[in-house]
């Protein structure tokens, strides 16, 4: 089958092909006499399993670390748990991490002092800082209505 084909099959757009077989997850394709490329069945399983492994959450850095492995034969499943058990551990954290930001966008939330129907200037809407590292790099300031001018 040609690019068309394969990406139709594959149900990814003709620029993800070359995309992937630039970057090496999946082999470059025989050319037909015609120049265009040609893919098969087993084409079509690796990139299947590409877009499944993405689908979970893999990166594509990490999908091209096993894929030599995997076409070896050389991927038992003790393999396929650990990576799945590294990226669950992954979530895990990144969960974390939200919970975080979520409770410091709560409380800043919470903390807001300005009239809703002035402006805020960027001096006055400093975050704080939960934890998260949202408003680590800024001191910290409370939202205050904007002072009046002196003239």
């Amino acid at each position: 089958m040609n690019i068309s084909q394969f990406a139709g099959v594959c149900e990814v757009s003709t620029d993800t092909v070359r995309y992937y077989e630039k970057q090496g997850l999946i082999k470059p394709a025989t050319r037909q006499t015609n120049g265009y490329r040609k893919y098969g069945d087993a084409d079509v399983q690796t990139l299947r399993f590409v877009r499944g492994a993405q689908a979970l959450g893999f990166s594509l850095a990490e999908i091209l670390a096993i894929m030599p492995r995997l076409a070896e034969g050389k991927f038992a499943r003790a393999d396929i748990e650990q990576q799945l058990l590294n990226k669950i551990a992954q979530i895990d954290a990144h969960m974390r991490q939200l919970k975080v930001l979520k409770k410091e966008l709560q409380t800043t939330f919470a903390s807001l002092t300005c009239q809703p129907e002035l402006p805020v200037t960027t001096t006055q809407s400093t975050a704080t800082d939960s934890g998260s590292g949202a408003g680590a790099a800024i001191k910290k300031q409370a939202f205050k209505k904007p002072a009046a001018k002196k003239f």
